[in-house]
């Protein structure tokens, strides 16, 4: 099964496929061992738990009142606002304080209970046993030291055990503790919760009580300052012969008031008469008849009254001068009161413009005599409200400081009521109890965990070891990662054979699988050499013990069975050949020959058993290299061909030495040996990267030592070998 994603560009399609048959056959291949670590994390997970001591947890819920319980409202004394969401997070805190821990641990003896002995460091038994070793720091410490940090370790590891926890949106909090020991699980829960009541309490009644005394203090400072503003205002009163200031306010703005009037009458007034006067000094006093006629005159009642006796007299003039003659007595006796009449007009009009000048003269000094009382008034009015103003500041002085003793001598008095009444801040709603099952370990689903997590972590390290092992394992490989043939592979010997045994396994019938192998290479090397010439095949590897001497031994058996073969053995470094095939070891070979101390013929010998012949590497030179450069080899390999349809070559790893490079310029064909799942494919691309560059006619990769069971496991193509043997053994 694979995914394809297949995202088009232009002109172009870029393939990207996720094979999961990879990642499944990673796990397939590695499971035994996954199963196995899973199985041992378990067992050792299993092991600890058991010897884990139980935990119990005991939980005590409080019910943390938002209003509490008053003789009196006093909240000001105490600054509390419990409606804030703030009140509650430090009740909280106050529960998990060091002075909570402190009072319980002291209250119930903790520092002697079992849970928070504390136990004897490595260093202490080590120092017991060695006392030459150097004091530690804290040796150095005092006594009143030593049990501070005692002190401090112990609150550190009580709090650790306990949590507080409030539940939402209600006023209860839980207070849980967790220990070995259940019976002290619950008696701490408890007693947290009772000390922090208790606390809360004796906060509430140490407040009350600084208050109280803080309030007396200051009653008596009141107290003083209200006597001495009393008494400056009482002093300020008789200086200054102040009784009623408002009255004596009012009567000064009325004065003021009328005296306005007056003046602005007797202004009126004297303007009137100054009119009047300007007029008749415009007329003289003399002419009398131009001044009968002035409005002003005609308008005073006197002159009213004398005018209306001259109109009489003059009506009875009138009258009796039509009756009498003129020189009648009636007649003159009416001319005569006519005169008079007239006379005493004319005296009465000069009397009232005397009368009026005298007036104007009073106006005069009525108005300047009024002017100079509303001067005096406004001065004494002024002076009369800097007074007012200064009376006010101590009445107001003399109020504040009688306000402030009546409030503090109130607060006293609720301090005092509310001082005996002692309500409690919290109270319990669900007391701890003694819990029955442990909290933990919960050991079933800690192994089951436990086998879990060792499962994830072996298929980790599974893909982890799949991604750094960077050998060749499969046929695939040897196409995807070296960029080679892959013309077949040799099977994995199972269990310890001689090497005897091994060199003739192609001829054993009970190991069909291992000569279909080799005859599966034969054919895979003839098929690519169908338009090519093909009689020296050259077989080596990257580096020693991938058994190249193996492949090249069967390769020859296989291709012996159809032409004429010649071993060669041009590993001269460390030869193989001879030993396998029970030659002995001072037997002459490719050395010897090409040192030119024996003869062709006495170097190649016929192995009767497998039916080819072997030129072994003779006796081990100096100078291996410098005799395959010799242009004897060529000559050699030139004759050989004469002799042979097929010459396998065995040469030195090209990694080690320079002469497999040497001999690839007269192969036909270079077979590159790779053990299966053991040497690293940088390596590999190494040496085949020095085989092009030695113009070698690399035809492939044959893996060796290829355990098929598990490359089954990989992607299941390797079953044909033992298909095909068995179909062999049975027919």
């Amino acid at each position: 099964m694979s995914l394809a994603v297949e995202p088009q560009g232009v002109g172009q399609v870029n393939e990207e496929v996720i094979d999961l048959r990879k990642y499944f056959s990673v796990i397939n291949r590695a499971k035994w061992r996954i199963l196995l670590l899973a199985m041992l994390v378990s067992a050792l997970t299993v092991f600890i738990v058991l010897n884990l001591k139980p935990v119990f947890s005991s939980r005590a819920t409080l019910l943390i009142e938002a209003q509490q319980a008053k003789a009196v409202k006093i909240e000001e004394v105490y600054g509390m606002n419990s409606a804030q969401q703030e009140y509650y997070l430090t009740q909280f805190e106050i529960l998990k304080s060091r002075s909570i821990a402190e009072t319980v641990i002291e209250r119930l003896q903790l520092g002697k209970h079992s849970d928070f002995i504390a136990e004897t460091s490595l260093m202490t038994e080590l120092k017991k046993q060695l006392p030459f070793l150097p004091d530690d720091a804290a040796d150095l410490l005092s006594e009143e030291d030593k049990a501070a940090r005692i002190k401090e370790k112990l609150v550190e590891k009580f709090v650790a055990k306990l949590s507080i926890d409030p539940v939402r949106k209600t006023q209860l909090v839980n207070i849980t503790f967790e220990s070995h020991d259940a019976k002290l699980a619950a008696a701490v829960a408890n007693a947290v919760g009772d000390a922090y009541i208790e606390s809360q309490l004796e906060a509430k009644m140490g407040i009350t009580q600084k208050a109280n005394a803080w309030l007396g203090g200051r009653l008596g400072e009141l107290r003083l300052r209200l006597d001495e503003s009393e008494l400056a205002l009482q002093q300020f009163r008789v200086r200054e012969g102040l009784i009623d200031v408002a009255g004596v306010r009012s009567l000064g703005s009325q004065e003021l008031e009328r005296l306005g009037v007056e003046i602005t009458q007797s202004r009126a007034k004297k303007a009137q008469v100054d009119g009047f006067i300007r007029v008749i000094s415009q007329y003289g006093t003399d002419k009398i008849d131009r001044l009968e006629s002035l409005p002003e005159i005609t308008a005073h009642p006197g002159v009213q009254n004398v005018k209306k006796e001259v109109i009489s007299a003059e009506r009875k003039v009138s009258e009796l001068s039509k009756i009498y003659g003129p020189k009648h007595p009636k007649l003159l006796a009416a001319k005569s009161e006519l005169t008079t009449v007239q006379d005493n007009l004319r005296d009465q009009i000069r009397k009232l413009i005397s009368g009026i000048e005298n007036e104007a003269q009073t106006a005069s000094e009525n108005l300047q005599s009024l002017e100079t009382e509303m001067a005096r008034a406004k001065v004494q009015y002024q002076d009369l409200s800097g007074k007012e103003t200064e009376y006010q500041r101590l009445q107001r002085e003399v109020e504040t400081n009688r306000q402030l003793f009546d409030t503090f001598m109130a607060r006293q008095k609720e301090t005092e009521v509310a001082g005996d009444f002692n309500s409690a801040i919290a109270r319990f709603t669900d007391r701890a109890m003694p819990a029955t099952e442990p909290m933990k370990p919960k050991r079933k689903l800690i192994v089951i965990l436990a086998f879990i997590a060792a499962l994830g972590f072996g298929v980790i390290v599974a893909f982890v070891m799949e991604s750094l092992n960077d050998t060749i394992k499969t046929t695939n490989d040897v196409e995807q990662v070296l960029q080679q043939r892959a013309l077949g592979v040799v099977p994995k010997v199972p269990g310890k054979m001689a090497l005897k045994d091994i060199n003739t396994m192609f001829f054993n019938a009970e190991q069909r699988q291992f000569s279909e192998s080799i005859r599966s290479i034969r054919t895979s090397i003839s098929l690519l050499a169908l338009d090519k010439p093909l009689q020296i095949i050259e077989v080596t590897s990257s580096i020693p013990e991938e058994g190249k001497s193996t492949v090249s031994s069967n390769i020859a058996f296989a291709f012996g069975q159809l032409e004429k073969i010649l071993l060669i053995d041009a590993d001269m470094r460390k030869p193989t050949i001879a030993k396998r095939f029970a030659l002995p070891a001072f037997q002459p070979g490719l050395a010897n020959y090409l040192s030119e101390t024996e003869s062709l013929d006495e170097c190649i010998v016929h192995d009767e058993a497998t039916g080819i012949d072997i030129l072994t590497a003779g006796t081990i030179p100096l100078n291996p290299l410098e005799l395959l450069s010799h242009p004897r080899f060529e000559a050699l390999l030139v004759e050989l061909k004469s002799r042979y349809q097929k010459i396998v070559i065995d040469t030195p790893p090209v990694h080690a030495v320079s002469d497999a490079l040497v001999i690839s310029r007269f192969a036909d064909a270079v077979l590159m040996v790779v053990k299966a799942d053991q040497t690293r494919s940088g390596l590999i691309q190494h040496s085949l990267s020095k085989l092009v560059h030695a113009h070698a006619k690399v035809f492939g990769v044959v893996l060796n030592d290829l355990d098929l069971k598990k490359a089954e496991k990989y992607y299941g193509s390797y079953g044909y070998y033992q298909y095909y043997a068995e179909k062999s053994e049975s027919s």
